[in-house]
């Protein structure tokens, strides 16, 4: 598992987070379920005592599943670009993520790999698989960010403020679209750059997409202290963005982020199951977490 990861992919799902976690895990190697979470109160997804999240890692990189409701579903804004250097391993992966999804660009050659395909799995993730080095990349699997919708052509704005919210981040690859390869509002096709040790891409879409950035992939953001959570808070939702509830904000790209403390589930986990129940309902009434509420709840 990697244990510095400063941000974490969280998926929103209807009712079926163990059911897709399964269903990830079973895909890559190295991969499994880490702890399976029941909620100590009633939530607008389900009764105290039912599911509400599952920890899970793919190979070695940890990801959070919901169980939200129906309120927000999946979109290709934001997907997963994840490689591999065995041809045998990435068909056997295509195969299995493509069944019961639908193919938005077919696994074929492509002017930038040998081996490439864009598929929107059946509960609605997105993923990117391509053909190539994984010591290269660093990252086997990056949250891309694809700016279209009401974020077109923003991608390079994005890029600029994420790096200026977060310690030892930079910029590795830039990519431009050449002239009169679009005819939309797009600059960059292809980005990578790091936000402490977690690698993303970004990108603005070539043509006009129907959909853009919602709460359906959200990135966690791990802190230790209280004046993390502030300062990540106060730039995340800085320049237009908009608090949300129980740590969740949305940037002024739309792009949803949660501020939280790191471990924040043991609040809500205690053995007395009345003192997780004051936790978990003092967390619902935050916007910002404060993590002496918390204890004192």
């Amino acid at each position: 598992m990697i244990t510095q990861q400063l941000t974490i992919p969280f998926l929103w799902f209807e009712s079926n987070a163990k059911e897709a976690a399964n269903f990830y895990t079973g895909i890559f190697k190295n991969s499994k379920i880490v702890n399976t979470f029941h909620s100590p109160v009633d939530t607008p997804s389900g009764k105290a005592g039912s599911v509400l999240t599952v920890d899970f890692v793919l190979n070695g990189q940890n990801f959070v599943a919901l169980n939200g409701g129906i309120i927000f579903k999946p979109n290709p804004s934001i997907s997963f670009y994840t490689t591999f250097e065995n041809e045998i391993d990435l068909n056997e992966a295509w195969k299995k993520i493509s069944e019961g999804g639908e193919i938005l660009m077919p696994l074929d050659k492509y002017d930038w790999s040998e081996k490439y395909g864009w598929v929107q799995d059946k509960f609605g993730v997105s993923w990117q698989i391509t053909l190539g080095n994984e010591h290269e990349v660093k990252q086997k699997i990056i949250p891309l960010f694809m700016f279209c919708g009401a974020q077109q052509g923003k991608a390079d704005e994005a890029i600029k403020f994420y790096t200026s919210v977060f310690k030892n981040s930079g910029v590795d690859t830039v990519v431009h679209y050449q002239e009169g390869q679009t005819k939309v509002d797009a600059k960059i096709v292809h980005s990578r750059f790091h936000l402490g040790n977690d690698l993303f891409m970004a990108m603005d879409s070539g043509v006009v997409q129907p959909f853009s950035f919602n709460e359906a992939i959200s990135v966690v953001v791990n802190c230790d202290t209280q004046d993390e959570i502030d300062n990540y808070w106060e730039k995340l939702i800085s320049c237009g963005g908009q608090e949300g509830q129980c740590g969740w904000l949305k940037d002024q790209f739309g792009v949803s982020w949660q501020v939280i403390p790191k471990n924040v589930i043991k609040y809500f986990s205690d053995r007395d199951a009345e003192k997780s129940k004051r936790a978990m309902q003092a967390m619902m009434q935050m916007k910002k977490m404060i993590i002496s509420d918390l204890e004192n709840a």
